[in-house]
């Protein structure tokens, strides 16, 4: 089994990809151990000294290190454990959370307005491919008053540069096609 890694734009993510699904659907954003008994992936990675949180997605894990770590010691275990977790042929999720609230896989509501369903549309089809190249994901939270309220997670939280991607990216083109927003903001 060969693992690739990719920098992401987040000095402080990794992204890892196994060559093979993690999760079949939705995303499992562990960002903290408390969190990490809805994986026992996540429980693995959450066990090397260093490992601050884990978002898991279809095709990659994106790994986020405490400031006192380097990636070249970090690197190294965290690819142990995947190569361990994939080759013991492990669940990537615990059993009692398969199909879990936790897990996150954005979808319309029935009561979605136009602009709503815009938003997701854009979002879905423009923005979260884009995003998940760098190791992390975006969804929708609400719109209300003019304002999209969205979610970073993976590397995108907590990115140094995930205010000037929200600001002069995805507001900048969600207000292009629809007239209606006027803001974007991350919630916390």
């Amino acid at each position: 089994m060969f693992i690739q890694t990719e920098e992401t734009p987040n000095p402080a993510t990794m992204k890892f990809l196994p060559g093979r699904a993690v999760l079949s659907q939705g995303t499992l954003d562990v960002a903290d151990v408390s969190l990490a008994h809805l994986s026992p992936l996540a429980e693995a990675l959450f066990k090397i000294e260093g490992v601050k949180g884990v978002f898991l997605a279809h095709e990659f894990v994106t790994v986020t290190k405490t400031t006192d770590k380097e990636w070249p010691l970090l690197k190294p275990a965290i690819l142990t454990t995947l190569m361990e977790h994939y080759t013991n042929n492990r669940p990537i999720l615990a059993e009692a959370h398969e199909g879990s609230t936790a897990l996150e896989t954005p979808a319309p509501a029935a009561d979605d307005n136009d602009v709503v369903r815009q938003i997701r549309e854009i979002l879905d089809m423009k923005v979260r491919p884009a995003v998940a190249q760098d190791g992390g994901d975006i969804t929708f939270q609400s719109f209300e008053d003019g304002i999209v309220y969205l979610h970073l997670k993976g590397s995108c939280a907590g990115c140094p540069s995930s205010t000037a991607t929200l600001k002069s990216g995805i507001e900048n083109m969600l207000k292009h096609y629809i007239p209606e927003v006027r803001e974007v903001r991350q919630m916390r």
